[in-house]
């Protein structure tokens, strides 16, 4: 029977929260993560409804759901615990991004025999773990307090350099960019979002601390986390710092010195509800915008990619992050990581909405799109159903220490 359905905006988002909250209500008695279930449920509505046209568009990810979810991860964030987590979070947001994506775009390119700068957008898509995947899971897992820490730190920071070295790799592929230029742009890029997101950060805890209403300092808020990031976005900056950076400082200062105890407990109650739904309608849309039909004509290609994401993972946990440890253990600064800790990070290196919206965002005249899309969907659909339904043997061995 031939049916169709057309589902305006408010129809549509109205149906996305009764799926998240019926899925909610099932997850609850079975042992699959939360947000596996809603890929996999949008996985299926997408080949039942394969004859109707879901149109995901980028946009909605990056400006409407993402600043939400990582705002409220970041307001949550104690700085003196980042603090002790900063060397380790840096390592693995800057040089761990640029290397994993160079060893996805040396890998694809002398397997499949790919150009090396299309290799590269493909490496830039899912070089960074995605902030949706990774505080989702370790938010539902127990798990040592600093090393959840240093993982949602990572995965807060590491998706704008991600973004910002995407847009790099895109401009590589379609016009001339020379090295030291992309390397200037993207440190400019970094310091001047995260330079807007301390400003927005401290005038607003200006603010909440001469207003004693917790409605008014609620909306505000909600105004500074998308506000950071349409300003950013607006001069050509990463608006996923801004809005992280604007967070981190709106926690530490304006959270402990301009709110009472009843606005934050309205500011926590308000984001919390935001994050649970955010994250429901950001994995229903990545289930729904992976068409299986088409991930099985890219399988080689796709498999080369997963196994180039795990290896140059390895490499930036096992090799980059564990020798700096073990530089600062012999410089008298710091501790060296466990192997358990340094195993949670290597497998908690999931993607997700992040990876997505790039794939989507590529330009419709972009060199090879659909196989680019089809292997990064793949890599993907790949760490969420099998990293994420397995992190939790990983997180269970990890040893609680004091570092």
């Amino acid at each position: 029977m031939d049916f169709e359905i057309e589902l305006e905006p408010v129809e549509a988002a109205v149906a996305l929260v009764a799926v998240a909250v019926f899925v909610a209500l099932v997850v609850r008695r079975i042992a699959v993560p939360y947000t596996v279930a809603l890929v996999v449920l949008g996985l299926i509505a997408a080949e039942v409804l394969r004859d109707q046209h879901f149109e995901i568009s980028p946009e909605v990810v990056l400006v409407v759901l993402l600043p939400g979810l990582l705002f409220d991860a970041a307001f949550r964030i104690d700085f003196g615990d980042l603090r002790k987590s900063i060397a380790g979070v840096v390592v693995l947001a800057a040089p761990g991004v640029v290397i994993s994506a160079g060893v996805v775009a040396v890998i694809l390119n002398l397997a499949t025999g790919m150009r090396f700068d299309l290799a590269f957008v493909i490496g830039a898509m899912v070089s960074a773990t995605d902030p949706a995947a990774v505080l989702a899971t370790f938010r539902r897992l127990g798990s040592p307090h600093r090393l959840a820490n240093l993982v949602e730190g990572e995965s807060l920071f590491n998706d704008g350099t991600g973004l910002v070295i995407f847009v790099l790799a895109l401009q590589a592929v379609q016009s001339d960019v020379t090295v030291t230029g992309a390397l200037v742009q993207f440190f400019l890029t970094v310091a001047v979002s995260i330079l807007i997101g301390v400003v927005g950060g401290l005038i607003v805890s200006w603010i909440v601390s001469r207003v004693d209403d917790h409605l008014i300092e609620t909306t505000i808020s909600l105004a500074l986390a998308y506000g950071t990031y349409v300003i950013a976005d607006a001069f050509a900056q990463s608006g996923i710092i801004a809005t992280v950076t604007a967070g981190i400082v709106l926690g530490n200062i304006g959270r402990r010195f301009g709110m009472s105890e009843k606005t934050r407990e309205a500011i926590d109650t308000v984001w919390e509800f935001l994050a649970f739904l955010l994250t429901a309608v950001v994995f229903l849309l990545v289930g729904l915008a992976i068409t299986l039909e088409d991930l099985l004509e890219a399988v080689g290609p796709i498999l080369w990619g997963i196994l180039a994401v795990l290896l140059g993972r390895a490499l930036v946990v096992y090799l980059l992050l564990n020798g700096a440890s073990r530089l600062a253990v012999f410089g008298g600064i710091g501790s060296r990581l466990p192997l358990s800790w340094l195993n949670v990070l290597w497998w908690s290196g999931l993607r997700g909405a992040v990876a997505v919206a790039m794939a989507l965002s590529i330009p419709q005249d972009f060199p090879q799109r659909a196989l680019l899309q089809e292997v990064t969907f793949g890599v993907v659909l790949f760490t969420l159903l099998i990293q994420g339904t397995t992190i939790e043997l990983f997180i269970a061995r990890a040893d609680e220490i004091d570092v």
